[in-house]
């Protein structure tokens, strides 16, 4: 778990990357718990697939899993690859064994090449964790485009079943699915009318899905963040007139740091949720 921290960062810089954005080059750098997480083994021996795993929530996820003792595959878009190796450092760092994996969950062929390539770099598949996700802000859906539409839908909802399909051969009886969901698809902002729909496709295809793999002894739950401070917010994902005050409207009075969910994500993948399924765990300062 990650060590008591107060983070006090309040505003933030006025800043924008084209999509998906780097991590390495936001301002502060998102925390990803590589300095301060101490694993304790709860996933020794587990074999990890991790989508969107460059760079915010899934970068700390890996990072988190590794210190608790799993081997990972780890997927990002091909532009992310330099985040993606900074992973791969400290996950090797840490002795684990990662393989990366580019490549667009837009298309349904490359999402049985993923699933594939882990089965052979991995064996059997214990941890399916679907973080990747789509978010572009559009103040008015006069202008929100059928690419833009079937883009973040293909990414955020259409990538979750095409996998799941494909891993479901390789998933072991007490393994476990954990997808994304997030605050967005209990409280959808104006602007992002197509990524909080997914959102909430994502939190109800996750209870369908525990109910339909529970018999083969397989959970399936979610996690939904609140505002965290990631790539996706300033590549796109947010107006850019509200990332000075990102998060600021959350009870806590400030957005969450990635590292901040990566203990939800182990509980889930660990021995210690094994009759927990069909669950959304908020992360979002209260929200």
């Amino acid at each position: 778990m990650a060590n008591n921290k107060q983070y006090t960062i309040t505003h933030f810089p006025k800043q924008q990357q084209p999509e998906p954005g780097l991590q390495s080059r936001m301002s502060p750098t998102p925390d990803d718990g590589a300095a301060s997480y101490v694993g304790h083994e709860r996933l020794k021996h587990k074999k990890a697939l991790i989508t969107g795993g460059d760079s915010g929530i899934g970068r700390a996820v890996a990072i988190a899993y590794a210190h608790e003792g799993a081997d990972i595959v780890l997927n990002y878009l091909p532009e992310e690859a330099d985040d993606a190796q900074e992973v791969a450092g400290i996950v090797t760092s840490l002795g684990r064994e990662i393989k990366l994996v580019p490549g667009d969950l837009k298309s349904e062929s490359f999402n049985q090449e993923l699933v594939d390539e882990a089965v052979e770099f991995l064996g059997d598949i214990n941890i399916l964790v679907l973080v990747a996700g789509k978010q572009q802000a559009q103040v008015d859906i006069a202008n929100l485009s059928t690419q833009q539409l079937t883009d973040t839908y293909a990414t955020n909802v259409f990538s979750l079943v095409w996998l799941i399909k494909a891993a479901l051969p390789h998933l072991q009886p007490d393994s476990s699915i954990i997808t994304t969901n997030s605050i967005q698809a209990d409280q959808p902002s104006p602007f992002l009318v197509d990524y909080a729909g997914t959102k909430a496709a994502i939190k109800n295809m996750t209870i369908s899905l525990a109910k339909q793999l529970a018999n083969r002894g397989i959970r399936v739950n979610s996690v939904a963040p609140g505002p965290i401070w990631t790539p996706l917010q300033i590549a796109g994902g947010q107006l850019p007139e509200n990332i000075p005050n990102f998060g600021q409207s959350t009870p806590l009075g400030r957005a969450g740091q990635p590292a901040e969910l990566a203990g939800a994500y182990v509980f889930l993948a660990s021995d210690e949720s094994s009759y927990v399924t069909g669950e959304s765990i908020k992360v979002t300062g209260g929200l």
